[in-house]
């Protein structure tokens, strides 16, 4: 399957809040994945600065991604985004060149 939607979301937590965000953050992987649309869902933390967290995501259509953006597993980190952030999440949409490999 092809994506027809790839985003690259970047959270940055305060240095306070990281501990807690990341449980909110991961409680998020799995009901995600579960989503109709979501080819795949990948959660990571950048090796030289632990409070930033990275979601690499392909979508079949951005119509899905939209959808998940109003999905009640990330209300949890949208109620919340001024305590535990320390910048608003960035959501950086791509454009694939390269070939799909399943």
């Amino acid at each position: 399957m092809i994506p027809g939607c790839t985003i690259i979301g970047t959270v940055v937590a305060k240095p306070e809040t990281r501990a807690e965000l990341h449980e909110i953050l991961i409680a998020q992987v799995a009901p995600t994945r579960a989503e109709a649309g979501c080819v795949n869902y990948e959660f990571h933390s950048d090796a030289n600065d632990p409070c930033v967290f990275v979601f690499y995501e392909n979508w079949k259509t951005r119509a899905d991604l939209d959808e998940h953006l109003t999905k009640p597993h990330l209300k949890p980190l949208f109620d919340r985004q001024g305590e535990l952030l320390a910048r608003p999440v960035e959501i950086r949409h791509l454009t694939m060149l390269s070939e799909w490999i399943e």
